[in-house]
């Protein structure tokens, strides 16, 4: 059962006569008159088992677009029926407008929509369907709440996608251009063009040049199916916040760029998400690779756990045969020390290149500048002793043979592309 505003009008309404009476008797009457002629109305309004329920929800969205989701209402009985729907959301999938009248002729039906712009990644949860029918007189009606699950997958931005051109250029010109000025032993002869002013003279093919009777310079291109392994460090230290977001965040971001610049040059990608155990996993498999990455990305959160570096180590090994770039997208600090991140790159350098990648505080680098105070200089000697610690830590990683790169959080998807780029142009894949 409900009431409406019409039921508290009309009791408010017996105030008149009571205050010309100064009767507590007519006020008494008056209520129990309003409340027999709310019960009335209940008892006459139809019921809301005669009306039938469909909800309908896109299978996902990106993080910061907008959607609708519809819910289908249908008069299944023999009388008009008129009210109102409620389709209620979780908060984080940030529904606008939930509550909508109906009116329905029997045999009617309507289509309601609820605009959803969700505010976090992950299954975001419908709740109950609530539906209202009033009586005749619109004082009360019936009420019921139905249970029809429905679910919206959010996934990950992928704002970082804008660098993804450049890169391309860039791998463009690594694949023709200027491969051929590349000593890595993954280089591999592509083909042979007309040399044009500005070629390096030691590209040029003297005995093709012979044979053609014209001047031409060799073209190489980076070895392709290369196997690429991207970590996601999914534990505690993940879960502290830069800037707008979590470090774990910032990471997808930068798997997502990674692996999509990678499945572009022909190389193989797998992904892993990790804490002290493998969260969600994905390899390339044709033109959905990305879908599916973003999919299992989508519901990863950062546990409350420390890594458990030696168990990732196994898992790489147990899956990848032959020399890969390992992408590990931590945290670099001096509890790298204590955690086992130095022995799991140490284990992975001896047969595969490793990358570390790590997202940079941008508070510390306010913290370092600001010397306004006694307070804030407490501040920035502390901001610097963080930053050295962890530029120890880096130089000990650099030392083991791996590349490390330390960037704020909206620069780590590209500088590991970067670095990713300048690793295939060297032939060190």
């Amino acid at each position: 059962m409900h009431i409406t505003g019409w039921t508290v009008a009309l009791a408010a309404l017996g105030a008149v006569p009571a205050a010309l009476t100064q009767s507590r008797g007519v006020a008494v009457a008056w209520a129990v008159g309003v409340l027999a002629l709310a019960l009335l109305d209940v008892w006459l309004a139809p019921s809301t088992s005669t009306v039938g329920v469909r909800r309908d929800v896109p299978t996902s969205v990106r993080l910061t677009r907008s959607t609708v989701a519809t819910v289908t209402l249908a008069n299944l009985g023999r009388r008009r029926v008129r009210g109102a729907v409620r389709d209620a959301w979780q908060p984080s999938a940030g529904a606008g407008r939930t509550r909508h009248p109906f009116s329905l002729a029997r045999g009617d039906s309507i289509v309601v929509r609820t605009d959803l712009a969700p505010t976090r990644r992950g299954d975001r949860h419908a709740g109950p369907v609530t539906i209202r029918t009033e009586g005749p007189l619109r004082l009360a009606g019936r009420q019921r709440s139905l249970d029809v699950p429905a679910r919206l997958r959010v996934l990950p931005e992928f704002a970082s996608r804008r660098h993804l051109p450049s890169r391309l250029r860039r791998l463009r010109e690594i694949d023709g251009r200027t491969a051929v000025q590349l000593k890595g032993a993954g280089a591999e002869f592509d083909s042979l063009r007309d040399y044009v002013i500005g070629d390096d003279v030691r590209s040029i093919d003297w005995r093709g040049t012979a044979r053609r009777g014209e001047v031409v310079v060799r073209t190489y291109r980076p070895e392709r199916d290369r196997r690429v392994v991207v970590a996601l460090d999914c534990a505690r230290l993940s879960a502290a916040r830069v800037g707008d977001g979590p470090r774990l965040d910032a990471s997808i971001e930068a798997s997502l760029l990674l692996a999509a610049l990678a499945s572009r040059a022909g190389d193989r990608v797998q992904a892993t998400a990790f804490d002290r155990s493998e969260q969600a996993r994905a390899a390339s498999s044709g033109p959905a690779f990305m879908t599916e990455l973003a999919d299992a990305l989508a519901t990863v959160e950062a546990s409350l756990l420390e890594p458990d570096w030696p168990a990732l180590v196994r898992l790489i090994e147990s899956r990848v045969s032959q020399r890969s770039l390992v992408v590990l997208l931590t945290t670099v600090e001096t509890s790298a020390l204590d955690s086992g991140l130095i022995e799991a790159v140490a284990a992975l350098q001896h047969r595969h290149q490793v990358l570390v990648g790590s997202v940079e505080d941008p508070e510390l680098g306010v913290m370092l500048t600001d010397r306004g105070d006694s307070e804030a200089l407490y501040g920035a000697g502390a901001a610097a002793r963080a930053m050295l610690e962890r530029e120890a830590v880096a130089t000990r990683l650099r030392q083991l043979g791996a590349e490390v790169v330390l960037a704020l959080p909206d620069d780590l998807a590209p500088a590991v592309c970067d670095r990713y780029l300048a690793l295939k142009a060297a032939g060190r894949l």
